[in-house]
């Protein structure tokens, strides 16, 4: 059976009656460890990650679907974690980002929207010789290798 695909019908099963609620990413980095991220359009509170944990582990015994010993995480993405679905940047919109494009360089600025293939940043451009001024720029979803959110404690 596919662990994975097991996985995530449950998380599914479980988080179909609240739509806030939605699958990130499942991860089996070793053997023992066991991560899924599940995120919400405003939060994921620690009852929603239990009552998940409780869900999938129980199934998973039942059906000893994982046939070694485990231990099975769900949390919601930390702060570090990179954003990886478009419902994340609807989340962050007015957050700063640090966003790495495949091209190897690198963009930061406000994110202030985002079509189905884009995102909109408004980034500080300094040209050599010239003031630096803000400029609102298209950047296409498929060109982004990484973006996180970037943290201000001001």
């Amino acid at each position: 059976m596919d662990i994975e695909k097991r996985v995530k019908e449950l998380v599914e099963e479980k988080i179909a009656g609240n739509p806030d609620l939605y699958l990130v990413s499942i991860n089996m980095p070793s053997p023992g460890r066991l991560i899924i991220l599940v995120d919400g359009d405003k939060g994921i509170g620690i009852a929603d990650c239990v009552a998940i944990s409780r869900h999938v582990g129980f199934h998973l015994e039942e059906e000893n679907v994982i046939e070694h010993a485990y231990n099975l995480e769900v949390s919601s993405p930390g702060i570090d974690t990179p954003l990886v679905m478009p419902r994340q940047y609807l989340k962050n919109i007015g957050r700063k980002l640090a966003i790495k494009l495949a091209d190897g360089s690198k963009r930061e600025g406000q994110l202030n929207g985002l079509t189905e293939d884009a995102i909109m940043i408004e980034e500080n451009i300094k040209e050599k010789g010239k003031k630096a001024e803000l400029v609102e720029s298209i950047i296409p979803i498929a060109q982004i290798t990484e973006t996180k959110v970037l943290i201000s404690f001001k």
